[in-house]
């Protein structure tokens, strides 16, 4: 994240933890400073211009400057919180990075926040923080090679009917709930919307070229039955597959 590597960090203005209830509602308003918050426990999703990002133990979150934006308490819990300034713009919108532990951001907040408390500890303050915002911008990158043996194997695998998250985390050797996590960061959609993507786009060519019938479409793609290839490729067309091929039969070479 060139972002993150690139910033200049001007006054690192305080250290602490919010505690956040489950059910909270808080709405913020041109926020003072740029945050960057870690989860102990608990879980926070932030509503930024229309999407939703998700603050828990495997997301850091960097909140921007000047923005408003609307906090929902899922779950109750602690939410370590340093607020930053900086020369220029880091960020317009909320940053939520997938991070494999906390563990690690939360023994440097701890660190940050005790140095706080007396003077003439700022260098000591700056090299932790940057230390920090350099491990971020590295996971950013490691996430996104982390999922190349997926995407590789997902390429030549996409029509297979068994396909699953199980097959394509062991491809990069992570759990599935992290493989998804990272996935959903990356692509914006969940494995499974991905996969129904390819094989609808799929269909869409063969039924084009209308050399196969309904069911062998179906089953070429990677679909388990026609019924639920149908209902599919109606909700993501607006057109049956049939009505689809002819439609598309007719308008020739």
């Amino acid at each position: 994240m060139k972002r993150l590597e690139r910033a200049i960090i001007t006054d690192i203005i305080d250290a602490k933890t919010i505690y956040s209830k489950k059910g909270r509602m808080e709405a913020m308003f041109k926020r003072r400073y740029y945050g960057l918050s870690f989860c102990i426990e608990g879980q926070i999703t932030y509503m930024h211009k229309g999407k939703a990002y998700v603050s828990d133990k495997g997301h850091a979150v960097i909140l921007p400057k000047g923005q408003n934006y609307t906090i929902c308490g899922n779950e109750t819990g602690y939410f370590p919180l340093i607020n930053f300034d900086c020369a220029g713009e880091l960020c317009d919108t909320i940053l939520a990075v997938p991070i494999e532990s906390a563990d690690g951001f939360i023994k440097a907040y701890e660190q940050i926040q005790k140095l706080l408390l007396f003077e003439g500890n700022g260098a000591k303050i700056m090299s932790i923080f940057y230390d920090m915002l350099h491990r971020l911008a590295h996971a950013e990158r490691e996430n996104d090679h982390l999922l190349k043996p997926a995407i590789a194997y997902l390429e030549n695998h996409f029509s297979e009917s068994e396909l699953n998250n199980a097959t394509l985390a062991a491809q990069c050797n992570i759990s599935e709930v992290y493989f998804r996590k990272l996935f959903l960061k990356k692509y914006a959609m969940t494995p499974k919307q991905y996969i129904i993507d390819i094989r609808i786009n799929m269909a869409k060519q063969l039924l084009s070229d209308g050399r196969l019938k309904i069911n062998a479409v179906a089953e070429q793609c990677g679909f388990s039955n026609t019924y639920h290839f149908s209902r599919l490729f109606k909700k993501r067309t607006g057109l049956t597959p049939t009505a689809y091929m002819k439609q598309n039969l007719s308008r020739g070479i």
